[in-house]
């Protein structure tokens, strides 16, 4: 890859890496440090990229740098985060119901919670992820529909409330 084609994957993908990582991270900061890392990372392995799959190799890229950076921090303490999500509330606003559902998508493994954010945020096809992930295009609609009845459960409650 050259350095031009590299500055047009740079253009061309920013946004999309970052609100990635932003959605599943939930910081801003680290979302920044993760798109940065994967910019250096694709610049240092230019020569083994190709053009064409730049994009699947970022965001590929990307989610192992997120797991391991969750995995160091220990940040997948689901007991915590389901007893939280758990307490019942009157939802108020449309705010209010993005907060849950984004709370509903942080506590998934983080297979689940990639496959959610690269299929419904990026949109990216089954085959895309599966080759992102290094899954199955079967492993990735079998964990996408497992995922969503998760959400669905933990949301059903809440909004009878409503």
């Amino acid at each position: 890859m050259r350095r031009t084609e590299y500055n047009i994957i740079v253009k061309k993908h920013t946004d999309n890496l970052y609100g990635y990582a932003i959605k599943f991270l939930h910081d801003r900061e680290e979302a920044k440090d993760i798109v940065q890392d994967v910019f250096e990372k694709l610049w240092i392995h230019r020569r083994k990229v190709e053009f064409e799959k730049a994009k699947s190799w970022m965001f590929t890229t990307a989610h192992n740098t997120m797991i391991n950076l969750c995995n160091r921090k220990g940040r997948f303490q689901l007991t915590d985060q389901i007893a939280e999500f758990e307490k019942p509330r009157v939802i108020r606003s449309k705010f209010e119901m993005e907060q849950l559902i984004d709370n509903a998508v942080s506590i998934l493994p983080p297979v689940q919670k990639s496959i959610i954010l690269l299929r419904d945020l990026e949109g990216y096809s089954y085959k895309e992820i599966g080759f992102i992930l290094e899954l199955s295009e079967s492993q990735v609609k079998v964990y996408l529909f497992r995922a969503r009845k998760k959400i669905k459960k933990q949301l059903k409650g809440l909004l009878e409330l409503v």
